[in-house]
This record gives structure tokens, sequence and C-alpha cells, in this order.
């Protein structure tokens, strides 16, 4: 019995304390090397391999930003859109939140205002004068489910001085934080808008590093009155119990300070400055920490905003079962102005209370592009040599900034955003055209003139079948024309003159000429095969072609030493007629002496022995 309630215990431990803790990175930008920042002894990750951009020395804009010395700005001449590319972050509910900075160097414009994207979806416009307040400006929060195992966190440029930041955060929370009803999470973003710690002289931040692990560590503005009233802060030390109705993951000390509506104006009225014709969601905290409640009854709210009650008798006590118990109230209303009013009206007792109050911008979420097709437009600004002056980073068909030279249209079967159009021409590309585009498969209009694109052309593009109007002039192409393109029957216009095409025009293409397609062809010299061109010659195989080549070259080689051969064989024989010619007077004069000689020997027998001596050493010179 001893040893099974050992392993209950140790299988209740291993449970409580080995669960996977959340997972949560916070990246330094511009940092070099790892750092950790005071009070908390934070640690943030270098800035290495999320993006590009330029390295440099930060000025923090705002207190609540962390104590970081360097941020990463992005120069429109790398491109209006820039992005951080984090990978490997499991799939989950996460809080999301970049830190804005200001470039330590006088000659910099020292507010830049800029758009910042998340997933796709653009969640805020920096305002101007956001560098002159200590509290949310400083940076941007949002609540975001990742499902696809990274996060794109994109700045877009709007030509007000470059984007520059100073950190990021990325750090799980509960699957069911903030869920506010049905559909929640998946199709909308949260970006926090405002949060306020009511009753507390300061505000609250780093907080939540000692509440619940899953809570995330969040900002929270003090508030000592609503509006012009003179209301009543009160505080507690003693413990807040979490409600059933509230979430696990809030710190205590959130619930342990108030405000109190007074006698002179029982109601609590606060009013908070939003962007207009947006869907905002409103959470509202509360705790009976008030010592003069003690029971069910003694204080009873209507909760209103703007004007229209959304909350009727609100009993704090009755709906947490006790004092010192934690409530949280959401609802999600429909704002067209500037202004969103909350007030608390008691209608049994004299005063209203309320502990802490978030707002946050309900932000559907953008429809994205065709994964596969992001992918090849990646593989043709890599392939083409794509200037940085064009960005092509996050999303290309993003609404408010989409990729220069990339036209888009939404698909409805897929609810996704698919590329249409390529617009590139003369754009000074110096590559080549990858068989990816063929990935692009709802293209209707590719336009690369005046360029100088080599290479053949990709005999995949005769798989886009939408493909109407196809235009390469003025490159460098090579190679033969591939007889796919025949086979686009939605091709109306195709341009490849002025490149180093060569070979037969395919007969599918020649016939379509008849059909009120516009084909130009000119100004490639190894071109034929329709009116206006050379005319072909007997069609030859690669292999008859190859076959051919080497034929001359053998045929070359055996002329070139035959007549090596000739001219050897014609030299000795010249060499050796002018040598017999040099030596015919010696040769005649020998022959003569050698006449008298014999002559001599015949009636001189006495001579023989001198006459022999003589022809042995040569005929006596002549006089």
């Amino acid at each position: 019995m001893l040893k099974f309630h050992f392993l209950l215990f140790f299988f209740a431990f291993k449970i409580a304390f080995c669960l996977p803790a959340p997972y949560v990175t916070r990246i330094s930008c511009g940092a070099q090397n790892d750092v950790r920042s005071s009070p908390t002894n934070t640690l943030w990750h270098k800035d290495f391999g999320y993006t590009g951009g330029i390295r440099t020395k930060a000025n923090r804009p705002s207190y609540i930003t962390p104590p970081l010395d360097t941020l990463r700005y992005f120069p429109l001449s790398e491109g209006p859109d820039n992005c951080y590319n984090i990978d490997k972050v499991p799939h989950g509910h996460y809080s999301v939140r970049i830190y804005f900075g200001l470039v330590k160097e006088p000659s910099f414009d020292n507010e830049p205002l800029f758009d910042v994207s998340v997933e796709g979806t653009l969640v805020y416009s920096l305002p101007s004068g956001w560098s002159n307040h200590d509290d949310e400006q400083a940076f941007v929060e949002t609540l975001v489910f990742l499902e696809n195992g990274t996060t794109s966190l994109c700045f877009h440029s709007t030509g007000h001085g470059d984007p520059a930041i100073l950190a990021i955060e990325i750090q799980e929370v509960d699957e069911k934080a903030y869920y506010s009803g049905p559909g929640f999470g998946r199709g909308t973003i949260f970006r926090t808008s405002k949060r306020l710690s009511c009753g507390d002289q300061n505000p609250k931040f780093d907080v939540d590093y000692d509440g619940d692990r899953w809570g995330g560590d969040r900002f929270w503005s003090s508030i000592m009155t609503f509006g012009q009233n003179s209301d009543k802060p009160i505080s507690t030390k003693s413990t807040i119990k979490s409600a059933s109705v509230a979430p696990n993951f809030y710190p205590q000390a959130l619930y342990q300070t108030a405000l109190v509506s007074t006698d002179n104006d029982p109601d609590l009225t606060h009013t908070i400055d939003v962007d207009p014709n947006k869907n905002y969601s409103v959470w509202l905290h509360f705790a009976e920490i008030d010592p003069s409640v003690t029971d069910v009854g003694q204080r009873v709210i209507d909760i209103s905003i703007n004007g229209n009650i959304v909350y009727r008798d609100i009993d704090i006590v009755r709906i947490t079962g006790g004092v010192n118990s934690a409530l949280v109230l959401n609802t999600t209303i429909p704002v067209s102005g500037r202004i969103l009013t909350i007030t608390l009206h008691p209608t049994t007792g004299t005063h209203a209370i309320i502990s802490a109050i978030e707002i946050f911008e309900v932000i559907p979420v953008e429809s994205k592009t065709l994964p596969e097709e992001v992918k090849a437009l990646q593989s043709l600004k890599l392939a083409l040599g794509l200037p940085l002056r064009f960005g092509w980073n996050g999303d290309p068909c993003f609404p408010q900034h989409p990729w220069s030279g990339v036209d888009c249209q939404f698909d409805n079967s897929s609810n996704k955003w698919v590329i249409d159009g390529l617009d590139l021409d003369n754009q000074g590309l110096r590559g080549f055209l990858p068989d990816d585009v063929s990935q692009l498969r709802h293209l209707q209009s590719i336009n690369l003139s005046g360029n100088n694109i080599h290479g053949p052309i990709p005999s995949a593009l005769g798989t886009i079948t939408s493909l109407e109007k196809l235009d390469l002039s003025y490159n460098s192409f090579n190679g033969s024309i591939p007889k796919s393109l025949g086979e686009l029957t939605s091709l109306l216009t195709l341009n490849l003159n002025g490149n180093l095409l060569s070979g037969k025009i395919p007969a599918a293409l020649g016939g379509r000429l008849l059909h009120r397609a516009s084909f130009n062809f000119t100004d490639n010299a190894g071109l034929c095969g329709i009116p206006g061109l050379p005319t072909c010659g007997p069609h030859l195989t690669v292999g008859a072609k190859i076959g051919i080549g080497l034929g001359a070259c053998v045929t070359v080689v055996v002329i070139a030493t035959c007549i090596t051969c000739w001219w050897k064989r014609r030299q000795n024989i010249l060499r050796a007629k002018r040598m017999a010619v040099r030596d015919a007077p010696y040769a005649k004069k020998r022959t003569h002496l050698n006449h008298i000689q014999m002559t001599r020997h015949h009636h001189n027998g006495h001579h023989h022995e001198h006459t022999r001596t003589a022809v042995e050493n040569g005929p006596p010179l002549l006089v």
C-alpha cells in the first residue's frame, strides 16, 4: 500500500511539474549577443538570421520599453516592406509584442511613422507623436493564434522615416485567454488599445511575471479617477480568489485596488479615445474588496457603453460567491465615433466599483496568398536577382501594401489570394526564369520585357493554362521555343522578339497566327519556319546535329593532317633538289679526273701508286 501511494505521488508530481512551459522568445533587435535586462533579469536573444535591415544604437522612447541599447532599422533602399520571420513557433495562442525605438543618430528622423502587420494582417499604424507618450503607443501588442510553425512580423514604410524596431516578444498564453464566444480567435486578432488599473497610483508593468505562467506579462496604466469625478481609490492586501467565470491568468495585484464612486456622484464614468468604425472587445474586471460590502444584494450595478446598457443587475458577491473574488465581464461592440464611454450606475447601494478595464480592437484576419504561390515568387525573386528596392517580403497580396510588380485576385473557392499578373518590365533583371514560375498557375499576364534575362524559356510555362499574355521581348533568352507554348489555348499575345532564340517555331504556334493571335518572333537570327522568317532546312534531331558536328570535326582534322603531310613531303623533295644542284660541278670534275687517272694507269704502270693516292686523297686543284 505504501508503494502504491508513493507511485501516485510520483505521477502527480510529474504531471504538476514536468508539463512543458509556455513557449516564449524575446529578441533584442540589432544585438549581436544575448543580453539580460533589469530588474527581472529577462533573457533577450541576439538578433541573427531573422531579417535584413541595419543594426545600430538605440534611444528608448519610453520607460515602458525594455532597457536595451540596440535596434534594427530598415532604410527604404532595402524595399518598402521588411519582415522578421521567426521559425519553429509551436501551434498555439500567443501574445506578440513589438517595441519601437529611435535611432541614436542626430541625422535620422527621430520619429518614424510606419505600418505594422502580423501574419499578413495590418494591426497598427504609428500615430504622429507616439515617441512622446509613456503608454501603449511605445509598442504594439496583439493576441493571435499561430498555426503554421512560423511568425511573420512585417514593417511597411509610409514615406515618413525608416521603420526602427527595438525588441520583439512572442509568448504563449492559455488557449482560452480572452475567450470571447463562438468563433473566438481563428478569424480575428486582438490588438491592445488600452489597459487601465483602477485606483492604483502607479502603472503596473512586469507584475505578471509573478502571476500564472500562462498569463504573459502586461502593461497596465494607472487611473485614479473616472473622467472629472473625485472617485475614491481603495486597496486590500487580501488574497483574491478567481471565480469560475474569470480567467486564472490575471495577477492578484490587479484586483487589490479599485475605484469606488462617491456620494456626490454615485456613477462611475470613463471616456477612452478610440479609432472610428471599428469593433472593440471590452473586458471589465471586478473584485468586491470594499469593507462596507459583505453580503449579496448590498451592491448591484448596471453597465452601459456609449449610452447602451450591456449588463444589468451585476451583483459581484452573488456571481462570484463571496467577497475578494474576481469577476471578469466581456462584450464586443461596434464604435462609429472616436469615443468609447463606459458608465457604471448603482441600482442597489450608493456606490459603483471597478478594478480594471481592458479594451482590444478586434481586427479581422486578412486572407493570405496561396502558400505555393508565395514560394514560387520567392524562387522567382532569387532567380531573377530582384533589386532590394522591390522588397518582396511578407505576403504578396497584403491589401494595404501589395508587392510591387505583382497583381492579385481573390479566389473564392480557396478563400485565398492568387497571383494573376507579373509586370516587371525594364527593371534591370539579369538572372534566369526558373521552372517554379509554373506554380503561379493563376497567371493571366507575364511581362518581363526589356531586361537581360538569359537561359532557355522554361517548357513549364506551357502548363499555365490561364495565360493570355506572355511578353519576354528584348532579353537574352536562347535555345528553341518550347513546344508546350503551343498548348496554351488562351494565349492571345506572345512577344519573343529581340532575343537569341533559334530553331523552328512550333507548328501549333504558327497555326495560331490564323486565329487573331498576336505573336512577334522578329530579331531572332536563328528562328525559322513561318512567313517573314527564313525557311528551315531538314529537321534534324539533337543527336543527328551532334553527329554531324562530330563528323565535321573529324573531317577537318583528317584534311589538316593530310595537308601537313603533303607539305612536309614537298619540303623534303625541294630540299633534296637544292642539294643535288649545289653538288653537281663537284661531281662532274671528280668523274673527269678519275677517267684521266685510269688512262694513265694503263699507259704508265710505274705511276700506279701515285694515282691511287691521288684518288684516295681527292682531286688536285686544277689550274
